[in-house]
């Protein structure tokens, strides 16, 4: 008589977006099988990602054992002592010979808050070292210098989730909520019933098709003028007297100086520029301002530009202006893209940032932080270089020779993908945690094999700001660690004045502690109160029961006030007619580079390659067809991909996927320019040509 193998059940969530979907994990000698739970983002719901996301837990190109690069340029596997006194001994060496900034930490949006927390730490502490940045930087940063300036406060979502789904009128500009987080669109099913979905997209996207039949309204700007579209609407909220007058004088400073400076953004002129034709902009303008339950939600769409805080700025004044912000039925927010988008931005992975959400430049923060860490506040190293900065200054003279990367696979995810390429390879050093051997671990000196979401414990923080439990369901394979086990290790090689712990209670705790009195203060956080259930939404300060709305009484600025900041529109006119202008962004089966979501045979079945989408008048004019081989080409880069014609996406634009690399990397394409108050590079407004790729016949 055979017994069937025991099993066991975890609740946890899924590893990929910020939405982070509750599933239960169940092991049955050692498989684990992915069931949907019920949970208040997602409704027991998930997306293919979330399905398949146990099928990498035994992918046959997982790294189970360290590996260092060999003089013949391969890889041979190490233990893990050798593997680190190595890596110990070239940082005491750069360090030494270069000072302590020649080594440069490059964090992730995936790892945990105590991952992120504790590699902020290690950096600082046990390296000295003030260059440390994640790609974050890539996904969210316009939207949070844009909330900290208005608000005081980052916050993505300062509502819940849930609250959505009371709204009768959804304003969603640049997100693709149906493709990048399929189980959010059931939020929006109220403002559908209600007629008052209003998308904003250059492409006809899964989510703005969700408008049609009478649920709401598709707006088809042309890309890289969605600040000048948000000047134009607030234009017409004050000139049709449609602005909350009371409220602007109630809670808002600057109102004003945002009424001059729109003026200019007559709904002619507007349409001029944007091409959104004038009915449709008094339409949308009217509707915002009908007040029975608004909500204004911005993605990387209009943020991922170097205008972005300006964008996001202006999306927030519109908010402002029609008195959305910090009521109990409407409001602003931005969707968090990475799982952890949020807590890793909260907690020192960002180069001018400390645990809690605080300014490294200022004092009483050092010192508060310091005294945690158990050090001198005049050791902490000032503030670093942001993202795009850290990694063009590799390969240059006084630029980071040695770069530790976590969570990240920056020669596919980073802009001016050649120029990242050519800056690793011009390092002394590079260490690279992994799960694969991605595109990036195949520059490196040193690949160490780190655990996996389901192999570990910790907590994330969603895109509504609530802190959640990650549970371990699985033993790592033997040969993997944990990065807070690595720094331990470092730190201890490295003699740390500080201490390092692996566990992450532990770590947790302390994390905790450091951001007491912060913005994103934690304190009375612990995994045991999460592991009760209770729904933690931040600022969660000790004996407080969390923040689920924020801003009803004041904003988080000393007068309680927020700030509306008037912005103008730095671009000029619209490209030449026949310009073509690339927009990048994401598809339904895959995620971020692709070094994970590509080696998921479903998901790769289904998207095994880039497609660039094109309008069926810009393929007859340059001779393309549907599914044959085309070009993308500029002065950064050439990308071979597959020509995918659809009256979906304007005459004027084309879209391509950027989780592929090799040939197909979007990012050989896009500029390392930035915005000049976030460091956000330039993702959505790439200019390019494009053409048929002519395969010469053979005489055989």
């Amino acid at each position: 008589m055979s017994i069937a193998p025991a099993e066991t059940a975890t609740a946890s969530h899924c590893p990929y977006c910020a939405l982070q979907c509750a599933m239960t994990l169940t092991d049955t000698a050692g498989a684990i099988s992915v069931g949907a739970r019920d949970f208040p983002t997602n409704r027991g719901g998930l997306c293919k990602k979330g399905w398949t996301s146990a099928e990498l837990l035994s992918s046959p190109d997982r790294i189970v054992e360290p590996m260092l690069r060999h003089p013949d340029g391969g890889f041979a596997a190490a233990s893990w002592e050798d593997a680190l006194d190595l890596v110990a001994d070239r940082l005491a060496a750069l360090r030494a010979e270069h000072g302590a900034d020649s080594v440069g930490v490059f964090g992730g949006g995936g790892l945990t808050n105590e991952k992120a927390y504790q590699l902020g730490k290690f950096t600082r502490v046990a390296l000295g070292s003030s260059r440390i940045d994640y790609n974050g930087r890539f996904c969210m940063s316009s939207a949070a210098a844009a909330g900290n300036r208005a608000f005081g406060l980052d916050r993505g979502l300062p509502f819940r989730v849930e609250d959505l789904g009371a709204a009768e009128t959804i304003l969603l500009l640049g997100s693709n909520v149906a493709q990048t987080m399929p189980p959010f669109v059931a939020h929006l099913e109220g403002a559908r019933a209600a007629g008052g979905l209003i998308v904003v997209d250059p492409r006809r996207s899964a989510t703005a098709r969700l408008t049609e039949d009478g649920a709401g309204m598709h707006v088809q700007p042309a890309a890289g003028t969605d600040l000048a579209l948000l000047l134009g609407l607030t234009h017409l909220v004050i000139a049709e007297r449609l602005a909350d007058r009371e409220y602007l004088a109630a809670r808002t400073i600057g109102f004003e100086a945002l009424r001059r400076s729109v003026g200019e953004w007559w709904p002619e002129r507007t349409q001029e520029h944007t091409g959104v034709p004038v009915w449709q902009l008094r339409e949308i303008a009217r509707r915002l301002a009908a007040g029975r339950g608004t909500y204004i939600l911005t993605g990387r769409g209009v943020e991922q530009h170097e205008d972005g805080t300006d964008t996001a700025t202006a999306a927030i004044n519109l908010s402002l202006a029609l008195g959305l912000v910090g009521t109990a039925r409407s409001g602003y927010g931005t969707l968090t893209g990475q799982g952890n988008g949020q807590g890793g931005r909260e907690h020192g992975q960002k180069c001018d940032q400390l645990p809690g959400y605080r300014k490294i430049t200022d004092g009483a923060a050092r010192a508060h932080v310091a005294a945690v860490w158990g050090v001198d506040a005049q050791s902490l190293p000032g503030p670093g270089l942001p993202a795009v900065e850290l990694l063009s200054s590799m390969g240059r003279p006084g630029g980071i020779r040695c770069l530790l990367v976590h969570g990240s696979n920056v020669v596919v995810s980073a802009p001016n993908a050649s120029r990242v390429r050519e800056g690793l390879a011009a390092l002394d050093f590079l260490v690279v945690c992994d799960f694969f051997f991605s595109e990036t671990a195949q520059f490196a000196d040193v690949v160490l094999p780190v655990t996996q979401w389901a192999e570990e414990e910790g907590t994330m923080t969603s895109l509504e700001g609530r802190v959640i439990r990650r549970r371990r369901a699985i033993d790592p394979p033997p040969g993997v660690r944990s990065e807070l086990w690595i720094f331990r290790e470092l730190a201890r090689r490295l003699g740390s004045p500080s201490t390092f712990s692996d566990d992450p209670a532990v770590v947790f705790d302390e994390l905790c502690r450091a951001s007491e009195g912060g913005i994103a203060d934690y304190s009375g956080l612990s995994h045991e109160l999460l592991d009760s259930g209770v729904a933690a939404y931040w600022p969660y300060p000790t004996g407080s029961g969390g923040t689920p709305r924020l801003f009803l009484d004041r904003f988080a600025h000393a007068d309680g006030l927020a700030r509306i900041v008037a912005v103008r529109s730095r671009s000029s006119a619209r490209p030449e007619p026949g310009t073509l202008t690339l927009v990048t962004g994401r598809l339904l089966e895959h995620y971020q580079s692709g070094a994970q979501t590509r080696r998921v045979l479903e998901l790769a079945a289904a998207q095994p390659a880039a497609r660039v989408q094109l309008h069926p008048a810009t393929a007859d004019r340059l001779a393309i067809i549907d599914g044959s081989e085309v070009e993308l080409a500029n002065v950064r880069g050439t990308v071979r991909c597959v020509a995918e014609v659809t009256p979906d996406i304007r005459p004027d634009t084309v879209f391509l996927p950027f989780h592929f690399a090799g040939d197909e990397c979007a990012n050989l394409l896009t500029s390392d320019a930035t915005d000049p108050v976030s460091g956000m590079p330039e993702f959505k407004k790439t200019i390019v040509t494009v053409r048929a790729v002519q395969r010469e016949l053979s005489n055989a």
